[in-house]
């Protein structure tokens, strides 16, 4: 688990979530049993698990050196590369509920414009090799863009990479809208997406709730990802599992029994655990198995904390494969406790 995986929040925050005993009453006032604040935004979160897990990261983000996102890595021992912008990062609000539903209220950021580039520069050189070490194994491009950088940002980072280190380095997206459909516009290879129903949905069309369902279904949607130079798609299904494609076959994996309390970082977290899993040479089905594991054991716990891989149980989640010539049988895994839907 030595290889490096470097990840990339243009638009990082700090995570205050407050914990409710009950539903959230529009209107009302009500009191939190419980209150974090945590550096976040889904690259972050990535890099969380990483460090949690004992592995190699570096957590590329703007942001000053005394900023309290940046501050809060540093006390969490996660390594970064920041670039300075003179500005105070975002802060994010998220509310949850006992039953597991989550409610965010987002800013929107303070803008980058003109700073793509040195952005760019800043992700290529941290992603090549260090007097410590080799390049890094994995590059994670993931969030939203941030006021100021252009719709096409995301492929002007994906070519940065490809263009110093080509091949040598893998690329995963975790991303939506616009910037997403702009990425797979442009041409540019990707080793790896993680979409959720939603946002594959609104890249290929179809039915969200039906991705969620029908396995099969979502697989042969997924797979639509690969005609756009994508080489392997991680689809998240919330209670439903999770779905895995590349050009040697498709896989479906249910969740194991959980008892949700927040889905915050439960998306980043199963990113996370199917690239720890490929960094340690595992096959694709243990990848995919590891991945609804982490994802459950961060909606199994409060707040936007994030688990590491000893806390999670990939033998508990049952993998199939879903092409037409090997074993279709569909496997008996209900949850007695379903698991909101992962973002």
């Amino acid at each position: 688990m030595s290889a490096r995986i470097v990840t990339v929040t243009p638009n990082p925050s700090l995570d205050r979530t407050i914990e409710l005993s009950g539903e959230l009453q529009r209107g009302a006032v009500q009191r939190a049993v419980r209150s974090t604040a945590e550096p976040g935004g889904k690259g972050v979160n990535v890099s969380r698990v990483v460090v949690a897990s004992g592995g190699d990261t570096v957590a590329v983000l703007p942001g000053d050196e005394t900023d309290p996102v940046l501050l809060g890595l540093a006390t969490r021992g996660i390594p970064t590369a920041a670039l300075p912008i003179g500005a105070t990062l975002r802060s994010n609000v998220t509310v949850t509920e006992p039953t597991g539903t989550t409610t965010k209220l987002n800013e929107p950021g303070p803008s980058l414009a003109g700073r793509l580039d040195d952005l760019a520069e800043l992700v290529a050189t941290t992603a090549g090799p260090t007097a410590t070490g080799p390049a890094a194994r994995w590059v994670v491009l993931a969030g939203s863009l941030p006021p100021g950088l252009p719709d096409d940002a995301l492929a002007v980072l994906v070519r940065a990479v490809r263009q110093r280190h080509g091949d040598d380095v893998k690329v995963a997206v975790d991303s939506s809208g616009v910037p997403f459909t702009a990425l797979l516009q442009s041409g540019e290879r990707i080793d790896l997406v993680k979409p959720n129903a939603e946002e594959l949905a609104e890249v290929v069309g179809g039915d969200p709730e039906a991705y969620e369902q029908e396995p099969g279904l979502a697989a042969a949607a997924a797979a639509r990802l690969r005609e756009r130079g994508v080489d392997t798609v991680l689809l998240t299904l919330g209670s439903a599992g999770a779905v895995l494609v590349d050009g040697t076959g498709s896989w479906s994996a249910a969740a194991p029994r959980i008892t949700a309390r927040s889905t915050v970082g439960a998306g980043d977290s199963a990113l996370a655990g199917y690239l720890l899993a490929e960094v340690a040479g595992a096959p694709q089905e243990r990848r995919l198995a590891q991945a609804v594991a982490t994802g459950a054991a961060a909606a199994g716990l409060p707040g936007s904390d994030v688990p590491a891989l000893d806390a999670t149980d990939p033998d508990a989640v049952v993998v199939r494969r879903l092409d037409p010539s090997a074993d279709s049988s569909p496997a008996e895994h209900a949850t007695d406790h379903p698991v909101p839907h992962v973002v």
